[in-house]
């Protein structure tokens, strides 16, 4: 048994080390722009006394000494401090030559990263792109679990797909969304070193790392839609499968990529969202129910949601996590509130069962034409509102609460302010996209 027990901290520790990120980013073609290659004496302080001290031999950053992966007396990787979460310096060079230039071959220059407005974390060394397709490939599959795809893909699906579908992928979306983000809170792992891992994206480098909600919304998006069309619409299993499959593996690479996670991180959210989905997937019929016609279904839910959030922000001290879990909350809340008025109004009413299973409609101008203009003036009802309901909440909270508001950066990070503008603006923009919107469109002859 200890043996045993010794083999799964070994293989733990080998997951979690950033060599094996940073092993990845080198294989899909990620340099450093910089790398330090000196004159000096680079190598491990071991190795450089048993060669006497001698100089003039220099390490490459692309090897890194391998992880531990034989006997227990090995020396576990230290993490840092919860105030170095994430960060990223340059790297130091081992002597006094100048940086090297830029290598011959390289796809592309140095790189910029994508920035949150609200944190100010350090970048980490610049990098060089080799492979501009799996760069490409990658930055989309890390935007499949971003706010830009949240706001456009769940309101596409809604307006033009199947409104039944989508507000039960919402509730979904929610929970396993919102236990990654409290988890993260509560365990505060901190995100791969950098070096040895390129920091491609450092947007949410000051959030925690363990367990990735990238790769849990990778799992529960594509798998939920799956298993809650299947039977519902014809179209073949295995394509089905497929597509889920394809979306979860690129989603989970790409945080790999991007250096934002271990692979233990990546691996731990999948299976806390299977689990997520095992325990709440047979109920979404009873929550979903309960939504459309308990009497009082909107105060429950928007008192429900309200101190969830209230809980999150006391787990921990400001990072991103906080305003994204108070924004995926309102979110969730405005939209089951939505379902309940609609199911009220007989607007966007479930079709019967006996029309099942619905046929994918063939694809004609008439049809492009009226889905591209339902989702261009719903995307701009939802983008006034948004910033409509931005430009409110955020000077009434500061004043409510007598908090200066000439810095809102600063202001934003105080949970007073924080929580009240995310979730109510993020739940009034997922109330008019299932209530008002549809509406919209009734008036306008598009439904």
């Amino acid at each position: 048994m200890g043996l045993e027990a010794g083999g799964w901290r070994r293989l733990l520790r080998y997951l979690q080390h950033p060599d094996q990120v940073a092993r990845f980013q080198r294989l899909c073609g990620l340099v450093a722009a910089h790398p330090p290659l000196t004159n000096g004496d680079c190598r491990h302080p071991g190795a450089a006394a048993a060669a006497g001290g001698e100089r003039g031999t220099c390490c490459r950053p692309e090897e890194p000494p391998p992880p531990p992966d034989s006997g227990d007396q090995e020396e576990e990787p230290r993490l840092p401090p919860a105030k170095e979460n994430g960060s990223a310096g340059p790297a130091r060079p081992c002597g006094d030559a100048p940086a090297p230039r830029r290598r011959e071959g390289a796809a592309a220059g140095p790189r910029s990263r994508r920035r949150n407005s609200l944190s100010e974390e350090a970048g980490g060394a610049e990098f060089v792109v080799r492979n501009r397709l799996l760069y490409y490939l990658f930055s989309l599959g890390t935007e499949l679990g971003n706010e830009l795809f949240y706001i456009t893909f769940f309101p596409f699906w809604l307006w033009n797909i199947d409104p039944y579908v989508g507000r039960r992928l919402i509730v979904i979306w929610v929970w396993v969304m919102y236990l990654g983000q409290c988890t993260k809170d509560i365990i505060r792992w901190p995100r791969p070193r950098s070096p040895p891992v390129l920091k491609v994206e450092i947007f949410y480098d000051s959030e925690y790392g363990m367990p990735s909600t990238h790769a849990m919304s990778g799992t529960a998006i594509p798998f939920s839609l799956f298993f809650l069309t299947v039977g519902r619409w014809q179209y073949p299993y295995a394509f089905g499968l497929l597509l889920a499959s394809s979306w979860c593996i690129l989603v989970c690479l790409s945080r790999l990529y991007m250096g934002m996670h271990s692979i233990l991180d990546v691996i731990a959210g999948v299976l806390y969202s299977i689990l997520i989905l095992v325990i709440f997937h047979p109920a979404l019929d009873l929550i979903d129910n309960f939504n459309l016609t308990y009497k009082y279904a909107p105060l429950f839910i928007i008192s429900l949601h309200l101190g969830m959030g209230l809980f999150s922000f006391t787990l921990d001290t400001w990072s991103t996590s906080r305003g994204d879990t108070a924004e995926i909350l309102g979110t969730g809340a405005g939209i089951a509130c939505a379902s309940h008025f609609n199911y009220m109004f007989g607007i966007l009413p479930d079709p019967p069962l006996d029309v099942l299973p619905f046929s994918p409609p063939a694809i004609t101008i008439n049809l492009i034409t009226r889905a591209f203009l339902r989702f261009a003036i719903g995307v701009v009802v939802l983008l006034l509102t948004r910033a409509v309901l931005k430009a409110c909440t955020i000077p009434l909270a500061c004043k409510i609460f007598r908090i200066p508001c000439t810095d809102i950066r600063q202001a934003r990070k105080r949970m007073e302010v924080e929580l009240p503008y995310r979730y109510m603006t993020y739940g009034m923009v997922g109330f008019v996209a299932l209530f008002l919107v549809p509406s919209l469109f009734n008036y306008l002859n598009l439904s």
